[in-house]
């Protein structure tokens, strides 16, 4: 558990990468100004971010480095300002980073500046680490089908209000997950879980829990329900990969960050048109993975387009 002191002199450190996030910063410098060891500071700060040091360092200044890429700054002079000494240099920590070449991440990268990172705020969350700036993808209108369960929760609007109902989530029985992919057949794994109840607040939450239905014409065994998401752009967080008994709660906390956090300082706002859900897959199978995660999808319209 660490102290509001050990979070407060972290934030000091997170506060001068942002400020020098251009220059060189070196490791040492950081483990100085939190007043700890190389190794101590090493430690804490890896425990308490989820990154290394310098791998954080080098992650913040990618993420800065979108932004200025999204907005059609060059790659090399973009290489050159954050320290990156060659063009192949910035690609190569891109694609170890993100997955993806700048090339095609631009068109998948946020519009705004990454939120500044408040460290207290994100503990209190329970969030598990670092939020990192989400994907903004656009998918096409797809069908999922599966079983609706309901729970009375005070003021559940969306999918996006499930902290009132994780707390007393219902979980779907193992054997409709298994029936669903015997009957569904869907070509690839996934779960989702989305709030029906997305048109008019009321004090009942109908939560579907679903999988892909690859073919319209597929007859539903009784009792399922299908379901129609039209084409959006979707804003795509991934929680921090934490242990199983931390899940829930980062998942919880992941919601109250894009609400509270990332929404307000973007340049976006929710579609109310249409869905967003929670995706499920192998990654939050926590007899595979020592530590699990899971996608939150948010349907997004640029707020100067309203």
């Amino acid at each position: 558990m660490f102290s509001v002191q050990q979070i407060a002199l972290l934030q000091k450190v997170i506060d001068y990468i942002e400020v020098h996030i251009k220059e060189e910063i070196k490791p040492e410098e950081l483990a100085k100004m939190a007043g700890y060891s190389p190794f101590h500071f090493y430690r804490i700060f890896h425990q308490h971010i989820g990154y290394t040091v310098m791998d954080y360092v080098v992650k913040r200044k990618l993420q800065h480095a979108l932004f200025e890429l999204v907005n059609g700054k060059k790659v090399i002079e973009i290489a050159l300002e954050y320290g990156f000494e060659t063009h192949s240099g910035f690609t190569k920590a891109f694609k170890r980073t993100f997955g993806s070449p700048p090339s095609l991440y631009r068109l998948h990268c946020p519009t705004s500046l990454p939120p500044k990172l408040d460290l207290l705020n994100l503990h209190q969350k329970e969030v598990g680490g670092i939020v990192m700036q989400p994907k903004i993808v656009q998918k096409n209108g797809f069908t999922i089908a599966g079983k609706t369960y309901e729970s009375k929760v005070n003021d559940v609007f969306f999918t996006r209000d499930a902290p009132a109902f994780w707390d007393q989530r219902i979980a779907p029985e193992e054997a409709i997950e298994t029936m669903l992919y015997e009957k569904l057949s869907p070509k690839k794994h996934g779960e989702y879980c989305v709030n029906l109840n997305n048109r008019d607040m009321n004090r009942t939450f109908t939560y579907l829990f679903a999988v892909d239905c690859d073919h319209e014409d597929t007859q539903l065994p009784q009792g399922l329900t299908k379901l129609h998401i039209k084409p959006a752009t979707y804003a795509v967080f991934k929680i921090p990969p934490v242990d199983v008994d931390q899940f829930v709660p980062a998942i919880k906390g992941t919601w109250k960050f894009i609400l509270e956090d990332w929404l307000p300082q973007s340049s976006y706002e929710v579609d109310e048109r249409g869905y967003d859900f929670e995706y499920y897959d192998e990654l939050c199978h926590d007899w595979i993975y020592e530590k699990i995660t899971m996608e939150i999808y948010v349907p997004i319209k640029d707020k100067d387009k309203v």
